[in-house]
């Protein structure tokens, strides 16, 4: 049976003054329960914090908006790493990362960062699940306060008092005044790549750019499983059809813009075609090709890929199959003559993965 590709919005799950919590369901998006994928999006008004939590899925953060804080807790670590974190960062978060966010109370504008995981090893495959260290729905709420007593050393009235002295659950707004840790430069160090002043991976004029993660410019890839990369698309401009030859799903965010997408499966149906547009989500199926045309207002996009180094094969332009493919190859399998062989070689010589209006 099909599987419906429609590209999606997040709901919101949770929230308060502090901020709001959104995600995708599978039941809203079937796709992410078939290729075990969660994808869920925080968004902090000034001043707000996501209290610390760990998650059952690894994961890579993108911060679509606004700038802040990010304390990220490795496996094992004594010291907490204090990341200042800004509008085109993309941060690998391993299994078993401890993590908190925060918004400064000056900010005047929302700080928004997008998350894309692999849940395969999750509880609920297609969504994360978040485990609270502290508030209404924090772990230590549900032991009794003999155990939480013993485990940090403090009465029993101490430790339920220190439990249950924060009411709110997942996100807060600070108290006037109350401070935070400062980023730490040094920690910012294999953390964190911003995508939008890194070395482009490709530059075409008038067609687009790339900057792909990988575990070449952010080795904690390599733990999280997954690949990534930004995409921007000049107005007009076509991305070529293509596809992951390493039998990855592509999960794409489209950060601004909106333009038009066609996929295409098995026995050459297409399964998908429709507008995309700021804000929405779809997944790309194993193998399936797809291809975008940016509208006037150009097109930028955040993927993952489920591999951490991934191939892409593409069925256009000068890196295309078709022009390594002989000759009398090409025309045998379109049936076709030497002279409309030689018109299709001819043409998008010069041209790499995405192409200008003619």
């Amino acid at each position: 049976m099909a599987v419906d590709l429609t590209p999606r919005q997040p709901t919101k799950a949770y929230g308060g003054e502090g901020g709001a919590y959104y995600e995708w369901s599978p039941a809203e998006l079937p796709m992410l329960g078939v290729a075990s994928i969660g994808a869920a999006k925080l968004s902090l008004a000034a001043g707000g914090m996501s209290l610390p939590s760990y998650s059952d899925s690894a994961k890579v953060a993108y911060v679509l908006q606004g700038k802040g804080t990010v304390g990220i807790v490795l496996p094992e670590a004594t010291k907490e790493k204090v990341v200042a974190v800004k509008e085109g960062d993309a941060l690998a978060l391993p299994f078993g990362v401890g993590t908190w966010w925060h918004n400064t109370a000056d900010s005047a504008t929302e700080l928004v960062i997008l998350f894309l995981g692999d849940t395969s090893k999750g509880h609920r495959p297609g969504q994360f699940t978040n485990f609270q260290l502290t508030g209404s729905s924090g772990i230590f709420t549900g032991f009794s306060t003999e155990f939480v007593g013993r485990a940090w050393d403090l009465k029993q009235d101490d430790a339920a008092k220190l439990v249950s002295s924060q009411p709110a659950s997942g996100i807060v707004r600070l108290a006037a005044g109350q401070k935070l840790p400062a980023p730490v430069p040094e920690d910012r160090k294999d953390m964190a790549l911003n995508c939008l002043e890194a070395k482009l991976d490709v530059d075409i004029p008038n067609g687009g750019r790339v900057v792909v993660l990988n575990t070449a410019n952010l080795p904690l890839v390599k733990e999280v499983g997954l690949g990534a990369d930004l995409v921007r698309i000049d107005a007009h401009s076509m991305c070529s059809p293509g596809f992951s030859c390493d039998s990855a799903y592509q999960v794409t965010y489209i950060v601004r813009g909106s333009g038009r997408v066609q996929v295409v499966g098995p026995d050459g149906k297409r399964v998908l075609e429709t507008r995309i547009e700021g804000g929405s989500l779809f997944i790309v199926p194993r193998f399936h090709v797809v291809s975008k045309i940016a509208d006037a207002s150009g097109m930028e996009w955040f993927s993952i890929i489920t591999t951490p180094n991934p191939i892409f094969s593409h069925l256009a332009g000068k890196t295309s199959v078709w022009k390594a493919i002989s000759p009398e190859v090409l025309e045998a399998a379109f049936n076709t003559t030497p002279e409309m062989e030689k018109l299709f070689r001819s043409k998008r010589l010069d041209s790499e993965i995405f192409f200008a209006p003619n």
